[in-house]
């Protein structure tokens, strides 16, 4: 195993007064701006991106910039309270570029040094999105556009939240790093399961751009913590499964009796809960881990491939359970439950799958299969 070259203090998994505090605002102003009834509507408008809500999140209480440095406009916190957003986000399925601006981007551009962006994305004026392909894990092999007298020719596919992106951080193939205007690209919507978090076909065709970094070492953060702290939306979507469906099996009644009752049922429930629980130790770990670790920690490496490789299919299991148990009120397109299933599918190939995330696994704790 290749050493660590920190090592980080005893992880703590509990959430801070601040971090609760945090997680009360985020939640009240999500309720009044992304109830389940306009979320879908907006699904169904063409403009998935609710453009209030991340101007109240964002500028309103300026959480765009939590990664980014007090020097530079931002809040100077950690991944730590970032992880709580993000739980908060996932529990509304929000369709808001959070995850692909103010941590994906954001990453990238801490590991360039572009300040000027960084000021900029912190403000939550300009929404920034790194060309890599959603399902790209972290030291995965993406693709890269050509560079010919300054300017990129190339076509990118499965950039999240692109048509959402004031500036694209775009890998070049002399290794790169290249901010673009997206207004100088073309940026076509492709199909996507995820209506809330839509993807795009960005082609480039003779583009100026200009170079802020060397592109392997940013992208390679920015998707580890973008991989981390998926972990923790993916907790925000087990929890409201879990917490819909027992609230709607307290409710409904047959045999004059709360289906809850029904043995069966509070089994399912049972296990669905210890699912929770455990994904939510294995998220706070990553995020906490992402918050203390050093740049090329092996552990933190360790903690963000864990998270993945469990709170992926957690989240999964919990949609696809809260569509069955609520039976066929839940298979209506009014039901807000089939954002939740179409999310978490959607997340669980994003930023690598459980599968390659286990692998990683094995591979930084010397126990690769025969």
């Amino acid at each position: 195993m290749t050493p660590t070259t920190t090592q980080r203090a005893q992880p703590d998994l509990l959430y801070s007064e601040e971090e609760e505090a945090l997680r009360a605002a985020v939640r009240d102003l999500l309720a009044d701006h992304c109830d389940p009834a306009g979320v879908i509507a907006r699904t169904e408008s063409g403009a998935p991106h609710d453009r209030e809500a991340w101007k109240a999140l964002a500028e309103g209480m300026g959480l765009a910039g939590l990664l980014v440095p007090e020097a530079l406009g931002g809040q100077g916190a950690t991944h730590r309270e970032a992880a709580v957003v993000l739980e908060e986000l996932g529990r509304a399925v929000a369709p808001v570029p959070y995850l692909t601006s103010a941590v994906v981007a954001t990453e990238a551009l801490l590991a360039c040094g572009a300040d000027d962006l960084l000021t900029e994305l912190a403000s939550g004026r300009r929404i920034g999105a790194l060309a890599v392909a959603l399902n790209i894990a972290p030291g995965g092999a993406h693709r890269t556009v050509r560079i010919e007298n300054g300017a990129l020719h190339g076509e990118l596919t499965g950039i999240a939240d692109a048509t959402a992106a004031d500036v694209l951080l775009v890998p070049a193939e002399d290794g790169g790093l290249y901010a673009v205007d997206s207004d100088a690209v073309t940026v076509t919507a492709q199909v996507s399961l995820d209506l809330t978090r839509p993807v795009a076909t960005v082609v480039l065709d003779g583009v100026p751009a200009r170079r802020i970094g060397d592109a392997a070492p940013a992208v390679r953060r920015a998707l580890r913590a973008g991989a981390g702290l998926l972990a923790s939306e993916q907790l925000g979507l087990a929890e409201w499964s879990l917490t819909e469906t027992v609230r709607y099996l307290k409710e409904r009644k047959q045999f004059n009796r709360p289906v809850g009752g029904f043995q069966a049922l509070k089994h399912r429930l049972a296990q669905l809960w210890l699912e929770t629980v455990h994904t939510r130790a294995a998220a706070r770990n990553a995020a906490d881990a992402l918050a203390g670790g050093s740049g090329d920690s092996t552990e933190v490496d360790v903690a963000v491939a864990l998270a993945q490789a469990y709170a992926a299919p957690v989240a999964v299991h919990a949609a696809e359970e809260a569509l069955q148990l609520h039976a066929g009120i839940g298979m209506t397109w009014e039901h807000p439950v089939h954002l939740y299933l179409k999310r978490a599918k959607a997340d669980s190939i994003a930023y690598g799958t459980a599968g390659s995330h286990r692998e990683a696994l094995a591979g930084l704790v010397d126990l690769q299969a025969p």
